[in-house]
């Protein structure tokens, strides 16, 4: 069956007090894609992501899904956290990049979707081969999803507090509740709901490879 939205925000802030965080993700996402002379429409044929959405990533103006984000970063060759992080996948002058990278999350890079709230991790490690973060599962309803997320690869999901209710678009759905977790192919279609009292929060962790 197919999932509708519904129009409705997630949660009442949603909107100025993500802003922030979108404007600047804009900034890079032009930035990296003025670095590689490419026009919207260009990185758009590229990435499969639709003209106007690009624009108006760029402009800060909409929210968008880890599954976009993975589409352009692919199209423009760079690490995703790229596309958070100006540090992001840069090699030190050695060529030889950090042997280990902490995180914490009052530093992390962030984005606020209408969905879960990201915390990018290890942006600073180059060069990297899986894609971890934390996340904050704020969606409660199948309708809130225009449809499911799919990327290449393969997820990795621990529930740190709260229970989460994965929904598969084979039909399959599995429940987490804390300290227990999945593997699954994500081009599968997904979505990742919170079903405890407080929003789950979640390390997640991803590869295209």
């Amino acid at each position: 069956m197919p999932v509708r939205p519904t129009g409705k925000r997630t949660r009442a802030h949603t909107g100025a007090a993500a802003l922030p965080d979108r404007e600047r993700v804009g900034e890079r996402l032009r930035a990296i894609r003025k670095a590689h002379s490419l026009t919207l429409k260009e990185l758009s044929a590229r990435s499969g992501v639709a003209l106007s959405t690009l624009s108006k990533i760029e402009l800060g103006q909409i929210s968008v899904s880890y599954e976009k984000f993975a589409a352009v970063a692919r199209a423009l060759e760079v690490d995703i956290a790229a596309l958070f992080d100006a540090r992001a996948g840069a090699a030190p002058a050695s060529g030889r990049g950090p042997v280990v990278v902490r995180s914490t999350l009052a530093t992390a890079p962030s984005y606020d979707s209408d969905h879960y709230d990201y915390r990018m991790l290890a942006t600073e490690f180059a060069a990297k081969r899986m894609t971890p973060l934390h996340g904050t599962i704020v969606a409660r309803r199948m309708a809130q999803f225009p449809d499911y997320i799919r990327h290449p690869g393969q997820e990795f999901v621990m529930v740190l507090s709260g229970r989460v209710r994965i929904h598969f678009e084979t039909g399959e759905v599995i429940e987490l509740a804390r300290q227990e977790s999945a593997y699954f192919d994500s081009g599968v279609g997904h979505v990742y709901l919170s079903i405890s009292k407080a929003c789950a929060r979640v390390v997640v962790v991803m590869t295209e490879r």
